[in-house]
């Protein structure tokens, strides 16, 4: 079986099983007697170390550290929610300024695009235009050479 890391719990389930054990047992075995000597002797421990005080100082105490506390609740609410909303005014900066970035991207790549594809629109025209040039050539070269040949067999030509 592992070992568990703090032996703590261990030792205190013991200490209060003995105080059991020991005020039941000073009792007789009864469990309401052994409950009033063990509420007794810890009013009089508690009476002994300054523990205990009357009801009203008690309440009045209780009152006091429950509004310190609703006071510091209510500050470190406040503050979080401030620390959230500059937080959150940080990230629309920072989205609005990707956005702004990503936009301007977008319009240098689509110029840059654009400009490519008019230089090979304009380089394929060429090149069409050179190759029409040429097959208008050689068809009418073609074309006279065919007409000589024509007329030569008829007698009409060289």
């Amino acid at each position: 079986m592992a070992q568990p890391k703090s032996r703590l719990p261990l030792i205190l389930g013991l200490t209060v099983a003995g105080a059991g054990g020991y005020y039941l047992y000073s009792a007789g075995g009864n469990p309401r007697v052994a409950e009033k000597k063990f509420e007794h002797d810890a009013a009089g421990a508690g009476a002994m170390l300054g523990l205990t005080s009357s009801t009203k100082d008690t309440k009045k105490g209780g009152e006091v550290l429950l509004k310190e506390a609703g006071t510091k609740l209510d500050h470190t609410v406040d503050t979080i929610k401030a620390d959230l909303r500059a937080d959150t005014r940080k990230f629309d900066q920072k989205v609005g300024q990707t956005m702004v970035e990503a936009e301007n991207k977008a319009i240098e790549l689509e110029k840059e695009a654009a400009k490519r594809f008019n230089n090979i629109k304009e380089a394929t025209r060429k090149d069409l235009s050179q190759t029409v040039d040429s097959f208008d050539k050689t068809v009418e070269r073609k074309a006279a050479e065919a007409k000589n040949g024509l007329s030569s067999w008829f007698g009409f030509g060289k």
